[in-house]
């Protein structure tokens, strides 16, 4: 009975983390991951519009551009970067769940021991 509780208690475990690295990974949002060829083709698009102007204008309309291309790639690097601490965020949980699913099932023995140790596998990707 003792060996049932252990492995339906490693089962809904391992579902709360993949769900919870399914919910990371899928809540990313897109706008934030722009390319540095889409940015830089804005920043030139920017820049032209300044073409027409004059002076103080002028320099104030590119100052504006840079300053735009500039927090857009601000922001895609912080984007990476969060998805990327995300990424490893989600295997560090994987992995621990998998651990923990491995030392419930050392305390089983014979075919037990093997399907536990066959279902931790699948459930953590391993």
């Amino acid at each position: 009975m003792n060996a049932i509780r252990s492995a339906m208690g490693t089962a809904l475990f391992g579902l709360c983390l993949a769900a919870s690295g399914a919910y990371a990974q899928s809540s990313m949002p897109r706008s934030g991951m722009q390319s540095d060829q889409e940015i830089d083709a804005q920043h030139r698009s920017d820049h032209k519009k300044c073409e027409n102007m004059s002076g103080n204008e002028k320099d104030v309309c590119e100052k504006e551009a840079d300053a735009r291309r500039d927090s857009a790639k601000a922001d895609s690097r912080a984007a990476k970067q969060q998805s990327e601490a995300r990424h490893d965020a989600a295997k560090t949980k994987r992995d621990s769940g998998y651990d923990v699913a491995k030392e419930q099932c050392d305390a089983m023995s014979g075919d037990a021991k093997d399907k536990c140790m066959a279902d931790a596998k699948t459930r953590f990707g391993k």
